[in-house]
């Protein structure tokens, strides 16, 4: 199996190659195998079905490049707004929708069967602000989900979850716009399957949201956690900059960067329980789990750090500023 790593070059201040890939062992550990130079693909999405890779690049000239399972760069277009930082496919994967961080813009492409991008069809672009003067000055869209064809995307500058209906033409028509408490800066947002709940995550604000969508598209805050088992009080490294969430089964890992932890909750109840805190690495990004370990971006580590999915020893690989695991 191949793991492909996305970082921040120095086209961004990082000290990534680019993409670079590893071999995984039937024992789990990983072995440096190829790499391709490239601006800050600072996250990576596999075509379901066509052997190809999208990533961002994360700059202020935003772009998505589309590359090759041989690890070859197949064609760039423009993102459709700066520093793009998620991507995320339909269901039948005819479209592909960037959330470009720094315009506060999403953009929708179609995507023909072998996987190429055939041209932007529609373009939104957020206004608004939030109450954290530094980090809510402007909308900056982190994420966008997919349902169906809605499409939910989180802004962190605006603290909103603003859904939209995609038509089959790859035009895009306000649906519902959610409000999260002010001061929460929403990173990402994960549905839990079978149920009309949802995890989101608070970058600036430092929280855990437990949220219900009724109807689709539309999200109501039910609770409010921490991010951490262990409270975390800002110190010399900073606040608690809330990353990444993953769900698997009846448990929920968030990464928590400067707490430098993967928190562990049971969510197997209506309000997630804090179970432990894992640690990962500084500065813990993206990360991934495969047959029960968790491989993290320890992105100011210079490596992704792999553990057991219940906390254990630690293993180290290096690489250079990761932001994204991808496993293929």
């Amino acid at each position: 199996m191949d793991v492909w790593v996305g970082s921040y070059s120095s086209a961004t201040g990082g000290n990534g190659v680019g993409i670079s890939t590893f071999r995984r062992t039937p024992e789990g550990g990983l072995t440096p195998d190829r790499s391709l130079e490239l601006a800050s693909p600072s996250w990576l999405t596999a075509h379901p079905t066509a052997p190809v890779v999208y990533a961002t690049n994360e700059s202020a000239d935003g772009a998505i490049t589309t590359v090759s399972a041989e690890l070859e760069v197949l064609g760039t277009v423009p993102s459709g707004g700066a520093s793009p930082c998620h991507l995320a496919l339909t269901e039948d994967a005819r479209f592909l929708l960037c959330s470009n961080y720094g315009s506060g813009t999403l953009s929708v492409f179609g995507v023909a069967g072998d996987g190429t991008i055939t041209g932007q069809t529609d373009l939104v672009r957020h206004e608004g602000t939030g109450p954290h003067t530094q980090r809510q000055e402007a909308a900056h869209v982190h994420m966008a989900v997919v349902r169906g064809r809605t499409v939910s995307a989180v802004d962190l500058g605006t603290d909103e979850i603003r859904s939209y209906t995609l038509a089959d033409n790859g035009k895009l028509t306000p649906l519902a716009v959610s409000a999260m408490p002010p001061g929460t800066g929403p990173r990402q947002l994960v549905r839990r399957p079978g149920t009309d709940l949802a995890y989101v995550v608070g970058e600036v604000g430092g929280t855990l949201l437990v949220v219900r969508e009724d109807p689709v598209g539309t999200f109501t805050v039910v609770k409010t956690v921490s991010p951490t088992k262990t409270p975390y009080v800002e110190g010399p490294k900073g606040p608690n900059w809330v990353a990444h969430l993953e769900l698997l089964g009846d448990r929920l890992y968030v990464s928590n960067r400067n707490p430098d932890c993967v928190t562990e909750f049971d969510i197997s109840g209506d309000e997630p329980v804090a179970l432990a805190d894992h640690p990962c690495g500084r500065f813990p990004r993206h990360f991934a789990i495969e047959d029960d370990t968790v491989y993290v971006a320890a992105e100011w580590d210079d490596a992704i750090v792999a553990f057991p999915r219940g906390g254990g020893e630690q293993v180290r690989y290096a690489t250079g500023t990761p932001t994204y695991v991808l496993f293929r």
